[in-house]
């Protein structure tokens, strides 16, 4: 059995919180990104595809939150194995999308498999949330090609 953790970052770093009462007119509470970690490692999906690096290894740094997801018995082989096929069809880099196809998608999906869970649905649905105002429609342009990679030093696995 090995442990299995979401972890949550907020890349607007607080900002979300201050401001979106303002500029979305209702309140949101950050800018979510998600991996899940398992097997010492922490799984994550972006604009390369599926990665994984130790955990707190990507720019992003230590996650704003850790969310114990249960226990799984799945082995790590068979996990690397459904990564692998995730990465040739469904998380594909090219497929990569901010708002529509993006990280917590991808953690929502490995957590329902490793442990028959979701994640939290105010992390799948803050996209739609967000696009559902003018104000979100205005910036979806703006955002859509924000990234996270390994930090400095750190190399990343591709599946």
């Amino acid at each position: 059995m090995s442990s299995v953790k979401l972890f949550i970052y907020d890349l607007s770093k607080g900002l979300a919180r201050q401001m979106s009462q303002g500029l979305l007119g209702r309140q949101i509470d950050g800018i979510w990104h998600t991996s899940v970690v398992v097997y010492g490692e922490e799984f994550y999906y972006g604009g390369m595809g599926i990665e994984s690096c130790r955990p707190c290894g990507t720019i992003l740094g230590p996650p704003d939150e850790r969310l114990e997801l249960g226990e799984t018995e799945i082995p790590s082989e068979m996990f690397y194995e459904y990564l692998a096929q995730l990465g040739e069809s469904k998380f594909l880099p090219q497929k990569y999308s901010l708002f529509d196809h993006n990280c917590n998608n991808f953690s929502a999906e490995s957590a329902q498999f490793l442990t028959g869970k979701g994640i939290p649905e105010y992390i799948t649905n803050l996209p739609s949330d967000v696009l559902s105002t003018p104000f979100g429609q205005m910036i979806k342009s703006l955002i859509e090609n924000v990234q996270v990679s390994p930090g400095q030093g750190q190399t990343a696995r591709h599946f």
